[in-house]
């Protein structure tokens, strides 16, 4: 079992960090007193079936002094208990926070009566300080937008668990109907057809005899090379918007030859870089 702690001061990103773990299969709970890990860890070591390898709790300072306090022997019961922990502490300077308070107009979590904004965010600072001198990552988010900060946590914490986003790559033939299940979608019809060629004919994209004749034309390997760079150009845009699913449609007539050798192609050259890249024939279904 992996346990990410997500701390930090507010204001500076936790909820972005925790959305992001989720959506990375993480199970994420949030504002979990720090005292309260040890019970919370072995109840989901304990759960039949066990679905949480993977979790991730958001810690502030609201847990209170005397947990703060305990943080380190805290950690150290439940690294006891088999679980490789990961301490996640997001920094960002006064300024920014001040900024940032004032832009979304929230309260501070540590205001009280008529302390300052200024001394509440010194306050939580102070009481983070055993987590921050804990933390396996810091990571200053002064400087940071949602996406980039996304970004950061996926490629330091979520690489090794994460495929990344799903890619569906279907052919079709657009005299059966245009797919509704697609957010790309390339017409290939102006390529030679081999339904025009008498021998392959009854053939699909998937024979030999089809992939030769196809593979001999300069703008078939233009087409494939033309969707395949603007796929690659554009496929991380989408992931920076968390997209957990992509289906990229290529219709030819009839979906039998031209969509079907081109989408296998196009799995073959994105497989190369992705592993979570799929086909789907829909005509050949």
């Amino acid at each position: 079992m992996k346990l990410v702690i997500v701390s930090g001061l507010s204001g500076s990103g936790k909820t972005i960090a925790l959305h992001t773990l989720e959506d990375a299969g993480y199970f994420c709970v949030d504002n979990l007193p720090v005292g309260m890990l040890p019970d919370f860890i072995t109840n989901m070591q304990n759960s039949k079936p066990s679905f949480y390898d993977l979790i991730a709790v958001a810690v502030d300072a609201r847990s209170g002094v005397d947990d703060m306090r305990q943080f380190e022997r805290i950690m150290a019961q439940v690294k006891s208990k088999g679980v490789e922990i990961v301490v996640l502490y997001l920094n960002t300077d006064m300024n920014k926070l001040l900024t940032r308070f004032n832009e979304t107009r929230r309260k501070h979590p540590l205001t009280r009566k008529s302390l300052p904004l200024v001394e509440a965010i010194e306050l939580e600072r102070n009481l983070l300080k055993q987590i921050y001198s804990s933390a396996s990552l810091i990571i200053d988010t002064s400087n940071l937008n949602v996406h980039q900060l996304r970004e950061i946590i996926k490629n330091q914490l979520v690489h090794e668990n994460q495929e990344g986003m799903a890619i569906l790559i279907q052919s079709f033939g657009f005299k059966h109907g245009l797919p509704t299940d697609t957010d790309f979608m390339f017409d290939v019809r102006c390529l030679p057809n081999p339904h025009w060629e008498d021998k392959i004919r009854s053939f699909t994209g998937k024979h030999q005899a089809v992939i030769d004749y196809l593979s001999g034309f300069d703008e078939v390997h233009q087409m494939l090379d033309s969707i395949h760079d603007f796929m690659q150009r554009w496929i991380p845009s989408f992931e920076k918007e968390n997209r957990s699913y992509m289906t990229i449609s290529i219709g030819c007539t009839g979906g039998q030859h031209r969509s079907v050798y081109l989408s296998d192609k196009l799995l073959e050259k994105l497989r190369l870089d992705r592993l979570n890249v799929s086909v789907r024939h829909r005509e050949l279904q």
